[in-house]
């Protein structure tokens, strides 16, 4: 809608592009080694990170329009991120690129969606200070990404 939300949805699409490029160059004993950070194979970790886009972008849309946000604690994203590494487990890598384009488009486009007054409206998130929808964007949806592209990129040799 605006400069600020086409340049957020923008650096959020060249994130996902990075991480998709990663994953489409991993070898089948790449796709299944552990990352340090996180634990799991490669595999489960880019799969996470594309189920994720579709909550993160939610919880964006939440905040722009001043809805308020269903309790949620780290622990409860802990359990369920251990929940999906244990579902996931031998989740192909065409599954996992697929979700990461479909879901990695909708999140950018309901980026893109928001005007200037939304990307500025704040909400307290897990039980911590306000964050605005921009901060969201920028921390979470674009953090998340970049974080769990560097775990897997270090155990790739990728850097």
């Amino acid at each position: 809608m605006g400069q600020r939300s086409q340049a957020l949805a923008e650096q959020f699409e060249q994130a996902n592009r990075q991480m998709t490029a990663t994953i489409e160059r991993c070898s089948e004993a790449q796709w299944k080694a552990r990352t340090s950070s996180e634990t799991w194979p490669v595999g489960v970790v880019a799969h996470h990170v594309g189920q994720s886009h579709e909550g993160i972008a939610g919880l964006v849309r939440m905040i722009a329009n001043g809805q308020p946000l269903p309790p949620m604690t780290m622990d409860m994203i802990n359990q369920g991120n251990a929940e999906h590494a244990k579902q996931f487990a031998n989740v192909t890598r065409e599954e996992t690129l697929a979700l990461i384009k479909k879901n990695g488009a909708a999140a950018a486009s309901a980026v893109r969606g928001l005007s200037d007054e939304q990307l500025d409206r704040s909400a307290p998130v897990l039980g911590g200070p306000p964050m605005t929808a921009q901060q969201v964007i920028e921390r979470v949806l674009i953090g998340h990404v970049k974080e769990h592209h560097g775990s897997i990129q270090a155990i790739l040799g990728a850097k």
